[in-house]
């Protein structure tokens, strides 16, 4: 039995308005099924746009329940009738109430429209002259991967990549697939270490690196898909839309079997320096 799947990545310019936000992905999720994908991944902010003006407050009243609001429910049930794992992005209500900052969600339903894991970006974007903090509240875990119907699942957000710490750890619990929904900052020098990074971050652990992104706003695009070797299989350069790849998980076998790089890791050696972590 091959251990090959089809998988959807979507690059879309999402609006401020939500509804409109939904509705679109929805029909990314009918195509993507109707194209016999296993597994349809979202980028960052996929449920809106928060542009500079939007006071953290009115970012929050945006913001829904990842296990009881409309976006991520209408988004289970057409996982399930449709018969396909989503990985999608939203703006999670903060656990106290009076809490103007949201968490910045990515939510992974398998095809029975069950969500199987939910991870709150660890990392916020605070670079480059930019303060993520303002209104996003911080996650403090690292998501176990989960197995779907396209292989085991770690996930990460966006600005997660620049730190190999997460990717190397997600590996270690069995990823095969890295999906790093994403909201890449068009900038000096922006793509060329989106590309860097996401070579780097397939090279170092023999592992596919999925990462849908934001076109348009101050977005750029570029969403790409990296194979284990580092072999870039898909750039959507700056186009709107829906591509399919195959993902060949015995890939990520046979690599890790003649790169052995982390069965050669020195772990007697890095234990000596567990303080450069702390």
């Amino acid at each position: 039995m091959g251990r090959s799947h089809r998988v959807a990545i979507v690059q879309m310019k999402s609006s401020a308005n939500k509804e409109e936000n939904l509705r679109i992905s929805l029909d990314f999720v009918e195509e993507a099924a109707k194209r016999k994908a296993r597994l349809i991944c979202f980028p960052e902010f996929q449920m809106a746009f928060s542009s500079a003006k939007q006071s953290s407050k009115q970012l929050a009243e945006n913001a829904e329940s990842a296990k009881n609001g409309k976006f991520i429910l209408e988004l289970c049930s057409t996982a399930r009738r449709c018969n396909i794992d989503i990985v999608a992005t939203m703006y999670e209500k903060g656990d106290i109430l009076s809490e103007s900052r949201v968490y910045d969600t990515a939510v992974l339903i398998n095809s029975r429209g069950k969500i199987i894991s939910l991870y709150r970006k660890v990392h916020l974007y605070d670079a480059l002259g930019f303060k993520e903090s303002l209104k996003l509240m911080a996650g403090d875990s690292i998501e176990e991967p989960n197995h779907t119907s396209a292989g085991t699942i770690g996930l990460m957000i966006c600005y997660d990549i620049r730190f190999p710490e997460m990717s190397r750890i997600l590996a270690l619990q069995g990823a095969e697939i890295l999906v790093a929904p994403s909201a890449w900052f068009q900038g000096f020098m922006k793509e060329d270490h989106w590309e860097t990074l996401l070579k780097a971050r397939s090279i170092e652990n023999g592992i596919y690196m999925v990462a849908p992104d934001q076109v348009g706003n101050v977005f750029s695009g570029r969403s790409m898909v990296i194979d284990p070797f580092g072999t870039v299989i898909l750039d959507m350069g700056n186009n709107e839309g829906l591509e399919i790849v195959e993902i060949d998980l015995s890939r990520v076998h046979s690599i890790r079997k003649s790169l052995p790089l982390l069965k050669n890791r020195r772990t007697d050696v890095y234990r000596n320096h567990i303080n450069a972590f702390t």
